[in-house]
């Protein structure tokens, strides 16, 4: 019983650090509350793999994983952005965008839950790389205008209920012995984290921002095959049409 009440654990841990990411966004340290959406992706990444190293896995545990999304990588990053960059916006602007992005999320996982997408891929950017992306660009803030971060904002949305692929990294798996130092890489994380949360919170908006942008990329170059095959084939039927006159 306990064995299986681990992986709870960190799901548990990840939920907790996107209130406490909510509280600090209000409280106004804005860097720490980004790095605790980072913090959470970490306990995110690990919940499901130590579920299946300890063949602990649940309906249970798929539920409680996706409510606590929800609150760490929809409304956290939402609320950290919205104290940043959209408080000095028109409120019926600034509250309408904030609230699309965590609903999106929602949707989001909610569809994860009873559609089967693709072997190997997400359909959707998945919401804890959409929430930390805009959990780390809102450190940008001063660099960047108030225009561009609600359009970031409404673009990661639209991401999350697109039908676009995304790899699927969750499939890697963790040894049993492992699971054990997991809590230690936790801890860890926190310590450097909190140390150097702002350096941090940039450094990783990159990589976040390449997942992303990967998506579209590949989507594009997708389309772009389907319409060159499409017009091969539109092609070789004239000829073949022609031919036979």
């Amino acid at each position: 019983m306990i064995m299986k009440s681990i992986p709870n654990m960190f799901t548990l841990g990840n939920l907790f650090l996107g209130i406490i990411a909510i509280l600090m966004a209000i409280d106004g340290q804005y860097s720490h509350a980004a790095i605790m959406v980072i913090v959470a992706m970490l306990l995110d990444g690990l919940d499901g793999r130590v579920a299946r190293a300890l063949n602990a896995q649940s309906e249970f545990g798929k539920e409680l994983d996706s409510l606590s999304d929800v609150i760490s990588f929809g409304v956290a990053p939402a609320i950290i952005m919205y104290f940043v960059a959209f408080q000095s916006a028109s409120p019926a602007l600034a509250w309408t965008v904030t609230a699309i992005f965590p609903m999106c999320g929602a949707l989001r996982l909610a569809r994860f839950n009873v559609v089967c997408g693709a072997p190997g891929y997400f359909t959707g950017l998945p919401i804890p790389a959409a929430g930390g992306v805009l959990a780390t660009l809102s450190l940008f803030h001063e660099d960047i205008s108030l225009f561009s971060m609600a359009v970031a904002t409404l673009l990661l949305s639209y991401l999350m209920v697109s039908s676009l692929k995304y790899p699927n990294f969750k499939r890697v798996g963790l040894p049993k012995k492992a699971v054990w130092i997991a809590p230690l890489v936790v801890i860890g994380a926190v310590v450097v984290a909190v140390q150097f949360s702002d350096q941090l919170s940039k450094l990783i908006f990159v990589p976040l921002v390449l997942y992303a942008v990967y998506g579209m990329k590949h989507n594009i170059q997708a389309i772009a095959r389907k319409r060159r095959a499409k017009r091969r084939h539109s092609e070789d039927s004239n000829s073949y049409r022609h031919s036979e006159r």
